[in-house]
Order: structure tokens, then C-alpha cells, then sequence
């Protein structure tokens, strides 16, 4: 059965006229108009044309549509006037208010959670990625079921959300999202036990891991392509960045550390995507350090901050685990907000007021990371032979070498390094 506004997917989700609708329920810790915004951000990430935006205050949710008949009865007239395409529902819709919704609209309507996993499917450029998206989607899907799927079969960026529902084969369709899903799960796992693996390897190195979090556009990348000097997409959009990156850098007193840049957060983030990207997330719940990237400038960076935080808890990083917060974007501050943030900030020892775009603190961003992941880092007096070239090179790549000097036939070197370290040297040199 089919209800009239059938088109192709890709033709749907570029340019297609939406209106984006914020159901206020009451409780959020930021107002109507911040979701409205965040919400068209989301949308404006797969192309989508933004013409309306929209928020109803309810009492009490409706099990058949959500919102309440009059409120649909204005939306429907707002889709009518406007020749709208689309309606994007800040808030998560059963299979039922959905269904409901798009034959009172009469037009196309997806909820938080898909729009979110549309982005998602068109950002993925790893295998891996790929795979984590897949497995969402068909997680989200599993029980909605208005259209067929024959995109299974077929490679595209997205996975069709924004398509019109067609006809559909329920048992037949259910049979093959299980088994794809099981496909998939399997895949993922042996990339999840491949990660695992480099893990102990970078242990065993040792090397510390240090991972970039945040919100979605808190300037993550921008920071990690700082650090590194890499080329990392850093764009102003929701998630520019999908799949993990790592990169080799070196830190005051450390030869060598990994650092890890990953997906941004957001409010309401998904189930699904937590379970599929709990793999790539495993680089965060492992990690020596974290660097907890805010958009200071954003006027929900606390609530951005708080969602961040919960979704740290929801896959497994231990509280202890040690972090920072950088507090980005101060470039984008007047300066009566600048004196402020920076006032705030100097009462924090785990706050680092930084601006990635034109790397003011960033220095000492590093070395607040550096002196954090030496801490217990000890002083050793150690000689050795002017001709041990390869033991001198081990002290400078494992240890921070404050002084060397020659007395008689040695040269002696004050070093600053791991106790774990020092064991290793000295079963080099015991060897």
C-alpha cells in the first residue's frame, strides 16, 4: 500500500523543504529554541532544506501521534502552505506514531534517531564505519518495516530514510534484517578482537593512548589535526567525523604517545549507534588520558557537557580514568565572556581554556597532558659508556633526559622516566 509521496531517496534527502518540529515535553536542561537549532544543524549535515521550525508544548505525549490532533492539524497546514517534503521530529517516534503522522502530513517523517543514523550512513568512509552504521540502522528498522529492502543490496551513501515506504514482505524482510544483523555482528567482532590485539601491542610498547571527546562540533578534529599536524576533515558540521583516527605525537618527557581522535556525542545519542560503535569506542574506555574538547563559546556547553559525560558512563570509562577539558573555541568570545571563561578556567587544574584554529594555549594544553601522564614519573642517575650509542637513544625515547656530563670514562645521564621503564633498561643492561 502506498500512501502518494513515493520518490527516489537520494532525490529526497538533498534539498528536500522540512520542517523541523521540537515536541516540549518538559525537563530538557535547554530551551525549545537551542533544540530547534541543533536539530536544523543536524539536518542541514545530509542537505536538507530547513524552511520551517516548530515547537509544540505538550501535556502529555499522545500514544497515536505524538503531539496532539490540533497540533497536527497546524502542522498539516504548515506542510500544505509551504510545500513541504519532510518533517524532522526532534524526538524519538514509536513505528505507529510515525505511520500515523506521514498519512496526516502527507509527507515524509523521520525522528531524531533516523535522522541522526542518516547522517551517520552518509559520514562512514571505513569498512568499519560502514559496518557500525549498517548494524544501527537495521537495529532501528528491525521494527518499523514500511518499506522494502532492497538497499541491502545496494552501495550509496545513506541508507534511505528519507525514502517513501513501499511494499513490504514482514516475515520475509524480518528474515533477512536477522541474518544481515548476525552478519554483521560477526564482522564487527573480529574487527573489535583486531583492535584488541593492537591494543596489547601499544601496551606492551609502552605507549600512553590518549583519546579526544566531545560533543559533535566541539572542534575535536581541528585540535587533533593541531596536535599532530595531520589532515583530519574538521568542517563546521555535526559529525564530520565518523571513523577513528590515530596519530603518533610526542609530548614533553614522552618519545612517543598514540592519540586517538572519535565520533562527537550528542544529546539523545542513539542506542543503537552506542551498541554498533562500541568497538570503535573501545580506543576511549582504554585510554591513559582523556581531553574532553567543549565549545566553550556554545550557549549549552554545560548540558553538551553533561551528555557528553553520560555517554562516557554508558559505554564503560572508569571515572578515574584521568582528563582534562579544553575549553575550544575561545577565539569566538567578546571579551567580557573571554575574561570570564578565563577567570573560571584558572580556578580548574583540569581546565585548559584553548583556542584549536589559532593554537593559543594549546602549548600548555600540552604540557598539562604531559606532566598528568609523567606523574609518576621518578629521577634516575644512570651511567653508561661512550660508546653505548643505543642505550642513550633508549633513554631519550623512553625517559625525559634533563642532564648529561662526562666523569672519567662514563657518561652519566639524569633521566626522568617510568619506574616500569627503569625495570626495562635495566634488564637491557643486566642483558
Amino acid at each position: 500500500m502506498t500512501t502518494g509521496f513515493e520518490r527516489d531517496p537520494d532525490d529526497f534527502a538533498r534539498g528536500a523543504r522540512a520542517a523541523i518540529v521540537y515536541p516540549d515535553l518538559g525537563g530538557s536542561t535547554r530551551d525549545a529554541e537551542a533544540r530547534l537549532e541543533e536539530t536544523a544543524g543536524l539536518a542541514l549535515a545530509i542537505g536538507v532544506d530547513v524552511v520551517e521550525k516548530v515547537s509544540f508544548r505538550l501535556r502529555q505525549p499522545k500514544p497515536g501521534t505524538l503531539i496532539g490532533s490540533g497540533q497536527v492539524e497546524a502542522l498539516a497546514e504548515t506542510v500544505r502552505d509551504k510545500e513541504l517534503q519532510l518533517a524532522v521530529f526532534d524526538a524519538a517516534l514509536t513505528p505507529v506514531q510515525q505511520r500515523n503522522l506521514e498519512k496526516a502530513l502527507e509527507c515524509k517523517v523521520i525522528d531524531r534517531t533516523g535522522l541522526i543514523l542518516e547522517i551517520f550512513g552518509e559520514r562512514a568512509r571505513t569498512a568499519e564505519g560502514r559496518l557500525q552504521v549498517e548494524l544501527a540502522h537495521l537495529d532501528y528498522q528491525a521494527g518499523r518495516l514500511v518499506r522494502s529492502w532492497t538497499h541491502l543490496e545496494r552501495q550509496r551513501g545513506g541508507f534511505g530514510f528519507l525514502g517513501g515506504p513501499g511494499e513490504t514482505q514482514i516475515e520475509a524482510d524480518r528474515r533477512l534484517i536477522r541474518d544481515r544483523m548476525a552478519r554483521l555482528k560477526r564482522e564487527l567482532d573480529q574487527v573489535s578482537r583486531t583492535r584488541g590485539l593492537h591494543r596489547e601491542r601499544r601496551q606492551r610498547a609502552p605507549w600512553p593512548v590518549i583519546a579526544l571527546v566531545g560533543y559533535t562540533n566541539a572542534g575535536k578534529s581541528t585540535l587533533f589535526n593541531r596536535l599532530t599536524g595531520a589532515d583530519v576533515m574538521a568542517e563546521n558540521l555535526l559529525f564530520a567525523t565518523l571513523d577513528p583516527t590515530l596519530r603518533q605525537v610526542s609530548l614533553p618527557g614522552i618519545d612517543k604517545a598514540i592519540l586517538s581522535d572519535t565520533v562527537g556525542f550528542v544529546s539523545e545519542l542513539p542506542t543503537q549507534l552506542v551498541a554498533a560503535f562500541k568497538a570503535t569506542l573501545e580506543e576511549v574506555i582504554s585510554a591513559d588520558l582523556l581531553i574532553h574538547v567543549r565549545d566553550i563559546a556554545h550557549p549549552d556547553s554545560e548540558a553538551q557537557r553533561a551528555d557528553v559525560e553520560k555517554v562516557l558512563g554508558e559505554i564503560g570509562v572508569a571515572v578515574e580514568t584521568p582528563r582534562f577539558e579544553a575549553w575550544n573555541k575561545l577565539d569566538l568570545l567578546d571579551e567580557e565572556r573571554r575574561e570570564a571563561v578565563l577567570a573560571v578556567a584558572a580556578e580548574r587544574a583540569d581546565v585548559m581554556p584553548v583556542s584549536a584554529v589559532t593554537g593559543e594555549g594549546v602549548e600548555a594544553l600540552v604540557d598539562a597532558v604531559a606532566a598528568q601522564l609523567t606523574a609518576g614519573h621518578r629521577r634516575y642517575t644512570i651511567a653508561l659508556d661512550p660508546a653505548d650509542g643505543a642505550g642513550a637513544a633508549w633513554l631519550h625515547q623512553h625517559g625525559e633526559v634533563l642532564d648529561q656530563r662526562v666523569e672519567g670514562d662514563e657518561v652519566v645521564y639524569e633521566v626522568r622516566m617510568a619506574p616500569r621503564d627503569y625495570e626495562r633498561f635495566e634488564v637491557r643492561a643486566g642483558g
